[in-house]
């Protein structure tokens, strides 16, 4: 064959492959394919169309997976794809949908183009992958492959056929799925909630079942609860404030999608507030405003995140001022967050200050230490990842400033952990999280931030905390700034006790036993600390 042969049959085949993809895509998509070329075309479509050896979803799915594995290692693709499904292809994106957490952020972190390039390699069109988490949507997969087979079994034993080898078993792809029984066989009821759910802007992970309680965040739990269980609207509004990553958007979003579950036909919008803000610019330079009112002003749940950015926007401001008056006129629920107090919003009407503080404001504080901890243990059993308790213990003694930096900390050291290539010690572990905890630490308070915070509450002066007088007012305050030096900070006894006028450690040893043994019998002193270390933290 000459030379331009060889190239004439090269170029032939490529497009053969091209038309055969981009027609396998059309089909999963449910679309006629209109012939593109010549009549030549038409009967390699043709062919393809007739060609009934494999549904077509498998083929999608099977040619991925065998993209996936040119690109990868096979110890990489075993550990992060294996367990992996494809679904919800359509014209501009697909989804890879993974069994946890973990592999998403694992996936998205180092896979990501290799994952593009086996699905550019395969669709032949410009299609984007996203990676989702659905456990549910995973096992229920798994589950129609296992009854398929028992189906099977079950058939040849009637038939008096127990040979394993000559039973017909339905076909797998690589990814451990049977793909047509999966898009056949999908739950409904399940599918219309998810998309419910994405319609609505809600993230279905967000829900009060996932939510650890503890002391920081129980009174905001229960009024969150009590709102979503509500017949009509109470504590209009609810105003959640708290610093970032405590889960503020979590309790907010799990009150509308238990108003979901609850009441089916019932309307939820949820948005942030720079979206609020950008729809109305956007409808005003369109002149459409009032299809924008209709949508939020018809709601029967609106719930806005991070309202504080509404300062400084004084036209975004009245518009929502009226609509935030007339969803209270017509008795629809209203749930802010804010990552400040009301009060504390700069550069915004008191008018709208007073309407945000005329319902139930609730406070979203840090975790404590058994909080913390109970955060870290649901995520490892969801993640099914077991670490040594030390390694959990120095994790949520050292992450104390919100939740998401825990659960990111939680994240690589379990990611590390399940390499396997070595021994997670407590000492890797902290080598591994240096740029997480050097954040830590400098968001920690300080032994003098303590002792002024503790003299402004107990009315002393700064003198007080390091003279010698033992007079019980001063006395006991001194004692509180020093449990709270040694509880807040990574300074040693020595250097505690240097910084309250050069006492000993048995000096600082002993407050902190006494504060400890007042806390658990006087409530009332228990509660002075909780909320001297609140405003510690808010500084």
């Amino acid at each position: 064959m000459s030379f331009m042969g060889a190239d004439f049959a090269a170029c032939c085949k490529r497009h053969h492959n091209t038309i055969y993809n981009t027609y396998i895509f059309k089909q999963i998509m449910k679309e006629t394919l209109i012939p593109l070329v010549s009549d030549d075309t038409n009967s390699v479509v043709a062919e393809a169309a007739n060609d009934t050896h494999e549904p077509t979803r498998e083929k999608f799915q099977e040619a991925i997976s065998h993209e996936l594995k040119k690109l990868v290692s096979n110890d990489a693709y075993g550990r992060w794809f294996e367990d992996a499904i494809i679904s919800d292809v359509n014209e501009t994106e697909a989804s890879l949908v993974v069994p946890s957490d973990i592999h998403q952020v694992w996936i998205e972190a180092n896979y990501m183009p290799e994952v593009q390039t086996a699905l550019s390699s395969v669709s032949n069109m410009p299609l984007k992958m996203r990676i989702i988490v659905d456990e549910a949507l995973i096992k229920k997969s798994g589950q129609v492959v296992a009854n398929a087979a028992s189906d099977e079994d079950s058939h040849a034993l009637a038939n008096g056929n127990d040979d394993k080898q000559s039973q017909k078993v339905p076909a797998q792809d690589d990814f451990g799925l049977h793909v047509d029984d999966f898009f056949t066989t999908s739950d409904n009821g399940a599918d219309t909630t998810r998309k419910k759910l994405k319609k609505a802007g809600l993230n279905p992970l967000f829900n009060f079942d996932r939510f650890v309680v503890g002391q920081n965040n129980e009174f905001a739990h229960a009024a969150c609860i009590a709102v979503a269980n509500a017949e009509q609207a109470i504590y209009n509004p609810l105003f959640i404030h708290g610093g970032s990553g405590l889960g503020k958007t979590h309790m907010m979003q799990a009150i509308g999608q238990k108003l979901m579950l609850n009441k089916p036909g019932v309307r939820v919008v949820y948005l942030t507030c720079e979206k609020f803000i950008n729809e109305f610019i956007d409808t005003v330079r369109k002149g459409s405003l009032e299809r924008f009112r209709k949508k939020y002003r018809r709601a029967d749940i609106l719930l806005i995140d991070d309202v504080q950015f509404l300062g400084g926007k004084e036209r975004s401001q009245e518009e929502f001022f009226h609509t935030f008056n007339e969803l209270l006129d017509l008795q629809s629920q209203i749930v802010l967050t804010s990552d400040r107090p009301a009060s504390e919003i700069t550069n915004i009407e008191p008018r709208l200050i007073s309407r945000f503080e005329c319902g139930l404001t609730v406070e979203l504080q840090p975790p404590g230490i058994e909080t913390r901890m109970a955060i870290i243990r649901r995520k490892m059993d969801e993640w099914d990842v077991a670490l040594h308790s030390d390694i959990l213990e120095m994790i949520a003694e050292r992450i104390q400033s919100n939740v998401r930096r825990l659960e990111g900390a939680l994240v690589r050291i379990a990611t590390f952990a399940s390499l396997g290539t070595e021994q997670v010690t407590v000492e890797r572990a902290e080598y591994l999280l240096k740029d997480i905890l050097q954040q830590e630490g400098k968001k920690r308070v300080n032994i003098d931030a303590i002792q002024k915070t503790v003299t402004e509450f107990y009315d002393l002066r700064m003198a007080d905390m390091t003279s010698r007088r033992r007079p019980s007012n001063i006395a006991f305050p001194r004692q509180v700034a020093m449990y709270l030096s040694r509880r807040l900070t990574q300074c040693s006894l020595m250097e505690i006790g240097e910084a309250f006028g050069g006492r000993d450690h048995g000096t600082v040893i002993y407050a902190v036993r006494k504060v400890q043994q007042r806390m658990e019998s006087e409530p009332q002193v228990r509660e002075s600390i909780e909320m001297i270390t609140t405003t510690l933290h808010r500084k």
